[in-house]
């Protein structure tokens, strides 16, 4: 049993816009967005975009997702198809921050996503109330101010309060749940299957169910060495946090710890010429190279995967390596993408890329390598050219293999956050 006398108990809400994007484009064309019918989608002229979001309504009542294409979406004169707009999203976002700012210091409020935030109001019960009552009074105030709805969970930490949004605020009529210490074997005991729980992949489950492990309850219940011996500190997490443990701090939670730098494309199109899949793989590894070196940090584990098309059998594959030395340089990361595209790939016709690097380490002084005498010039270069994309824009400087037809740089570059501005 866990004591949990000697843990925090703190005032943690986690507030989350609901269906944000839908919602925001919803308003904007004057819509409820509780009751339209909206999609948006990554572009309105191309039958195969993706499906960025939808209104709950469209969900409930037609099972458009996410993962819906254009096409999918029924010919019906009462679902309103949009393009996304990109800044005004980021603007409501950035509002509705400051709204928070009225209840809570900006040391007490982390920004987990664009639609998604955490506010530590302990202590503030005197001048607003228990955090119910002021999560009531921040769902009317983001109703009144934005004419959009959301939904709230309060923890004594950041992951019961994740926990409460996730698994029971969505299920309750006023949108706002409380978890406590005492909640956790009648409400978080049960859950099954495991990718339920925040922090629990599908491979990750598929994992634990070999090991017998199905349900949240029965993690909490298992031999916390075997889960060291196998997941490492990852068992350690799974563990503790099958308890409703969580020490992290606003601002710096583990249930978001930044662990690794990666970027996915789904393609416009079918790419099936090596040189042509080989240039977009070298555009994606300019940019994970480039968020890495922002945070100053270098990796060890390079992992690369490809998607095929729906038409192909097999679905793709997704491969890992590490090198000797951590690195942030892209020649690196696209070398040893190739290695593993040489490998792995076979041909078939690819619609997806995904590249990630991982074990990051600080990158503050370079170790030297004898059999690599410029390698140093190499990552200067990097941070060089950095500092010129940041003060002139993205496509002040591109490899000459965006400008080629299967290059996407050049296009992306005049997005927001990946799509229309």
């Amino acid at each position: 049993m866990i004591d949990y006398t000697q843990f925090p108990d703190r005032k943690i809400m986690c507030i989350d816009m609901k269906s944000f994007y839908a919602s925001v484009a919803a308003v904007d064309k004057g819509l409820d967005p509780l009751t339209c019918y909206l999609a948006v989608v990554g572009n309105t002229e191309r039958p195969g975009s993706v499906v960025l979001a939808a209104s709950p309504a469209l969900k409930r009542d037609f099972g458009i997702k996410t993962t819906n294409r254009l096409f999918e979406i029924p010919d019906d004169p009462r679902i309103h198809v949009v393009n996304p707009k990109m800044g005004l999203f980021l603007k409501v976002s950035t509002e509705l921050t400051k709204l928070f700012y009225r209840y809570a210091p900006p040391s007490a409020i982390h920004t987990y996503s664009v639609d998604e935030s955490f506010l530590d109001v302990s202590g503030l019960e005197k001048i607003w109330g228990e955090p119910e009552v002021i999560a009531e009074k921040i769902s009317s105030d983001i109703k009144h101010n934005f004419g959009l709805p959301c939904t709230v969970g309060i923890g004594p930490n950041m992951l019961m309060a994740k926990l409460a949004l996730d698994l029971e605020s969505k299920k309750v009529p006023n949108g706002i749940a409380k978890w406590t210490y005492e909640d956790i074997p009648q409400k978080l005991w049960p859950v099954n299957p495991l990718s339920e729980m925040w922090g629990i992949g599908k491979r990750t489950e598929k994992t634990l169910n070999s090991m017998g492990i199905f349900s949240v309850g029965q993690l909490a219940r298992y031999d916390l060495k075997l889960l060291e011996k196998k997941f490492g500190i990852m068992g350690n997490q799974l563990f503790y946090h099958s308890w409703g443990v969580d020490l992290s701090e606003i601002g710096a939670p583990i249930i978001e710890g930044q662990i690794s730098f990666g970027k996915s494309q789904i393609l416009m199109r079918d790419y099936k010429e090596d040189n042509e899949i080989k240039t977009i793989i070298l555009e994606m590894c300019e940019e994970v190279a480039r968020r890495t070196r922002i945070a100053r940090k270098a990796g060890r584990t390079i992992n690369f995967g490809l998607g095929y098309s729906k038409d192909e059998f097999g679905g793709g594959f997704y491969r890992s390596r590490t090198v000797e030395q951590p690195t942030n340089v892209t020649m690196d990361i696209y070398h040893t993408c190739l290695q593993l595209m040489k490998e792995n790939y076979r041909g078939q016709t690819v619609r997806s890329v995904s590249i990630s690097i991982t074990k990051l380490v600080d990158d503050y002084e370079l170790q030297l390598d004898l059999f690599d005498e410029n390698g140093w010039k190499k990552r200067e270069l990097g941070y060089v050219v950095d500092k010129i994309r940041n003060k002139f824009g993205p496509a002040s400087i591109l490899r000459a293999v965006s400008y080629t037809p299967a290059g996407t740089a050049v296009h992306r570059s005049k997005l927001v956050g990946g799509h229309k501005s």
